[in-house]
This record gives structure tokens, sequence and C-alpha cells, in this order.
């Protein structure tokens, strides 16, 4: 007998299977119901604790972690509000697919109910978000209960990475004594080794597996894509572990189709896009005027096939232009649920992508349809990359409209996530936040052959706890990490910040601070002030210097705003540039250097939304040749 006491065995039990299960990290906050489970994690010599004070930024920091590597990072906290401030991230890895794992340590089943403090209903307290939960029993230092403890925490892993990935929650109550203390005649002797030390690797090992049609459904599917003279390959935000390239780009050769890549698929960056027709600017020329009863317009038709990928888009552009082509939409889906908010798609395919398209591409006959097909995606893709660079010569509106020129746009925040990509490393970890920093990157920054890994929380996309999501991903991979946000996301996990130095989570960060929520000028709200400053666009007038200096942060500011702007160049397009030149070179000298940065980039909302408005007009000339669509 090796354990003082039958919680510290219960404890010791549940760890070592999580190890056997493949569990290297476990990322615990202190409490004191929650002192056997965080004291066996720390005396595992397989698993590494990550400390977090905050339970909240504890969640998105393991939902981090695992979104970069695919792998459960269980969580542990104590009983009561700590593990409700779990919730927001258990919703955002059940939407977005995250492996996620809630160990809540309760109080003994008898206290439920009587008023004891810290005392709360924890069952099923994350209703239908987790794949699976269970009410553990008391601890017990019984046989049966030992292996039923050890079956339930290998099928709580399994579940939370499998076809149907997401988060699972077990909660586990303790009695007192909480620490190792001797108890007397608490652990028998006579305890059967298998059930107190668990069996050579998991105690149930499971097989994974991934739904696949059969032979014929393929090849139903594969013909219907080969006599499409019009196709497209959809990829939206990947689910861990991402997408394979090679299958997709094999597939996009035997298809003829281009692949419209959202910069979280996984497809838009990377070697393959040297030899792969991905394009990635479609949200600036695309709309749901270009599309309509199946034929579209003369200069822009409609496809007749569209294979779709992953989950919903980024861009709301593309999701409505799909939405009226009229086209066949093969919505894929390893667990077969529902994810294409239009309602457009005419097909649901329960499959792996991945290992989908490697059976389409050996099965396709014919492709390649329309030869200018995939040349319009392309040519509209380098088109639009020229204007947002104001590289390219577009004409105005013939009415004098100087504003409405490319040369004309002034710096605006997509060309601070463009100047970031130029600085990245290869490889590196790019985290972008909701709100605009994501739609910016899905519009301003095109494919590219450098190894970037591209990740963010679009399964709620809400802006909260995205320092800690970043930052758990950075610790998940051997990749520099920058992390891009907004002011307010900035602000709402600013203590999220504190895994820099408790978990040595090196980051460049960088805030695009525009005094408040800057997306809401996207809104019609806007034309209604008051409330819209006040009660939308909620001004903050906070600068960040002072939280750098809180954690030791390196910091740099760089004053994007029109009045700042004034002495940098003689037209707009010059100043834009030496802007961006200046954050292209904070960010690669944060990288150069050693520890954490935080770069502030000072904007205006307005201003920036303004600009973008003036670019897609652009866009859409130098494309479409006509006025841009409502």
């Amino acid at each position: 007998m090796t354990a003082p006491n039958r919680n510290v065995l219960w404890a010791n039990a549940l760890v070592d299977e999580l190890v056997a299960a493949g569990v290297d990290a476990v990322v615990a906050s202190p409490g004191s119901r929650s002192t056997p489970l965080t004291v066996a994690a720390a005396s595992h010599e397989e698993i590494r604790v990550y400390s977090q004070l905050d339970e909240r930024s504890a969640a998105y920091f393991a939902l981090g972690r695992a979104r970069r590597t695919g792998r459960v990072t269980p969580l542990i906290c104590t009983s009561g509000t700590a593990a409700a401030n779990y919730h927001p991230a258990v919703m955002e890895a059940s939407n977005a697919r995250v492996p996620l794992l809630a160990l809540t340590a309760d109080r003994p089943p008898e206290l439920r109910d009587s008023g004891a403090n810290q005392t709360a209903d924890q069952e099923k307290l994350y209703g239908d978000a987790v794949r699976f939960y269970k009410d553990l029993p008391e601890p017990a230092a019984e046989d049966r209960a030992l292996r039923s403890l050890r079956t339930t925490v290998a099928r709580a892993v399994a579940t939370a990475e499998g076809a149907d990935q997401g988060p699972v929650h077990l909660n586990v109550p303790f009695a007192k004594p909480l620490e190792p203390t001797p108890v007397p005649g608490d652990v028998p002797d006579d305890l059967p080794e298998l059930a107190e030390y668990g069996r050579d690797g998991p105690y149930v090992d499971v097989t994974p597996g991934a739904p696949e049609p059969g032979d014929d459904e393929v090849r139903a599917l594969a013909t219907a894509l080969g006599e499409a003279e019009r196709g497209l390959i959809v990829a939206g935000p990947a689910d861990p572990p991402g997408i394979d390239p090679e299958s997709v780009t094999a597939l996009a050769h035997a298809t003829g189709f281009p692949v419209l890549a959202d910069p979280l698929s996984g497809l838009r960056y990377g070697g393959h896009t040297r030899v792969a027709p991905v394009v990635g600017a479609y949200d600036a020329y695309l709309s749901a005027d270009l599309a309509g009863d199946g034929e579209g317009s003369e200069d822009w038709r409609d496809p007749d096939a569209v294979l779709r990928l992953g989950a919903s888009p980024t861009s709301k552009r593309l999701r409505k232009y799909l939405a009226e082509t009229g086209a066949d939409q093969y919505q894929v889906d390893p667990a077969g649920r529902w994810r294409e908010a239009e309602f457009a798609a005419t097909d649901l395919v329960v499959a792996e992508p991945s290992r989908l398209c490697a059976r389409l591409s050996r099965h396709v006959r014919g492709g390649s349809g329309d030869p200018g097909w995939r040349e319009q995606w392309e040519e509209a893709d380098r088109t639009a990359a020229a204007v947002h660079a104001r590289d390219a010569d577009v004409e105005g509106d013939g009415n004098g409209d100087a504003e409405s020129t490319a040369a004309d746009a002034g710096f605006h925040e997509g060309d601070a996530l463009r100047a970031v990509a130029d600085a990245l490393p290869d490889p590196a970890t790019l985290f972008v936040s909701n709100s605009m920093p994501v739609r910016d990157l899905d519009r301003f920054v095109g494919p590219t052959t450098a190894n970037v890994t591209a990740l963010g929380n679009r399964g709620v996309s809400g802006i909260d706890g995205i320092v800690s999501s970043a930052l758990g991903a950075g610790v998940g991979t051997t990749d520099d990490l920058t992390l891009v946000l907004g002011d307010l996301a900035l602000y709402h996990d600013a203590n999220g910040l504190l895994a820099i130095d408790r978990c040595d989570a090196d980051a460049t960060v960088v805030t695009i601070n525009n005094d408040g929520g800057g997306i809401f000028h996207k809104l019609p709200i806007e034309a209604f002030d008051p409330p819209f400053t006040d009660s939308f666009k909620t001004p903050h007038g906070l600068a960040f210097e002072p939280l750098s200096e809180f954690h030791g942060l390196e910091y740099a500011r760089i004053d994007a705003r029109p009045e700042a702007l004034a002495e940098r160049g003689e037209t707009p397009a010059e100043r834009a540039d030496a802007v961006a030149a200046d954050v292209t070179a904070a960010v690669s000298r944060a990288h150069e250097a050693a520890g954490s940065h935080l770069i502030e980039v000072e904007t205006a909302a307005e201003a920036s939304h303004r600009t973008r408005e003036r670019l897609a007009a652009a866009v859409e000339r130098a494309v479409h040749g006509d006025e841009p669509a409502e």
C-alpha cells in the first residue's frame, strides 16, 4: 500500500489513467477541494502542471494548447464558482470542436442542497455543451470502484479526442481529509495491484475511428465533381488537428477547382501553395449580387459544385455568395453535424475531410471543366492583392471622387495585419482575435509559402480569453508565437498575461488600440448616435504601456492615427507604407530579441473603416469593372 488515504489513492489512479491515455500536462488553479487532484498531478513525473490563478484564463489556456496540439490538456479546479468560470471556454471548445477535459472538484453529496459554504449544484453544469459527463462516486479503496474510475477516465479522454471531439466533464467529489494525511485502515493492504496501479498502458485502450463512406458513395461523389464545369473547394476554419494540405492539393489538381482557404483553415499558408490553386482575397471581391439563378453574371459565372470542408467560413461575403449560387454543395463533416447557417448545402457527407479528399482525388475522372474558371479566381486574387498594396492603377468612379481610388486609401488596421504577417519568422504560430483582427487577416493577408499556423477562437467567436488561448497555443509548440488582438480583447483578458511568467509562454503581443469597439462601425447602429458612442463603441481612453510594465514585457508604441501621420509622407499611400514599415520592424525586433513583447498600434476606428470601404470599392471596380455591390 502506497497511498495514505482513499482520496490520495483515488486521485493518483485518476491522474495515472490520464497519463496512460497520452496526457502530458494539466492546467490547475489553486483551491482546497481540488487538493488531491493537484497533488497527484504535481507528484507525477510525466505530467507538467501549468499553474493558473484565474479559472477563466486557465480554461482558455488549456483550450489554446489543445487547439495547437490536437490533444487534451485537462483542467483542475476547486468547487463553487471556480467551475462556473470554465463555462465560456467549454462553450468555445464545443462549437470549435477542441478537446477539453474539465475536472471539477466538488463537496461530498451529503453537503449538496444544504447551504454548506462554497457548495453549488455542479451536476451537468455545462449542459449539452459537453460530449460526455459523469458525476464520479465518492473515492473508495475498492477493486471494482477503482476499475470503474480508470475506465471512465480512459473513456473521457477518448471521447474528447474522438470523431466528434470537444469538451467532457468529470465532477469529482471529495470529503476531508484533502491532504495526503495518513488515515489508518483507509486503504486495505490486500487491494489488488491492477486496481491500484492499473495496466501497462491505458486501462481501456480505445481504438479511434473515423466515418468512412463506402466505395460506391465515394465514386458517386467523385463523378459529380468530375462532371462539374465550374467547381470550388471551400475550406473554413479547421478542427484540430487540421486538414491535410497534400490531400486537398491532390483533389484540386484532379478536379481543376480553386481552393478558397479561410485563414484559419490550415490551407492558406504553407509550402503547398507553390503548387495548389489557393486563393484568399475572396472577401474583397465576392458578393451575393454576383450570383443568381445558378448562372451568375456574364463575366462571373456561378459554380455548379462546391465541396465544403471545416467550419463555416469567416467571410460573410463568401457565405452569402455561396448561398445565392444554386450550386450543388457538399458539406463534409466527420461528426455528421450541420455547420452551414445559410442552409444552402444540398448534401451532408459524413467523413473525415483529409481522408475523403485523398480518396476522391484517386477517383475523379474528367476534371478541369471550364479552362478559364480557375484562372478567373487566381487573377481576381492577384488584382485584389495589388489594390490592397496600393500597387494597382485603379481609377475613381468617373465623377471626380478621388477618395474612392486605391492610391488615396491611407493606413488602416488591415495594413497592420499585413505588416505583422510580413515580419513573422518561419515557422510561426499566429493567433488572431475575433472582432476585426480575424476579418482583416481574412481579407488582407493572402496565401504565402511561409509555414504559418493561424489560429483563432471561431467556435462562439467571443473576445474573452484570447490572451490565454494564444499563450496556451504557444506552449504547445516550439514555433514563435505572435498574438494580434484589439484593445477590448486585451483588456478583457489582461490577467491572462500572468501565464507568460508562470507558464514560460513567450509571445509577441500586438494590440490594435482603436479606443473601443471598432467593429460596430460596420453595423447600421453607427448612424444612431446617441447611443452609438457611449453604448456600442464604448471608448475607454486607456493606454497599455503600464500593463507591459506590470508584466515585465518590452514595450513599443506606434501611433497610426490620422493626426499623427501628417508628416510621414506626401500621399496617404506613402504614409501608410511608412507606418506599416514601423510595424514590421517592431515585430521583427521582438522576434529577434529575448523575452516577451507588447506592441501597441494606435489607430482610429472610424478612419480605418472608411479606408476599408474605399479599398473595397476599388477592388470591385478592378475585378468586375463596375460599381461595387451594395
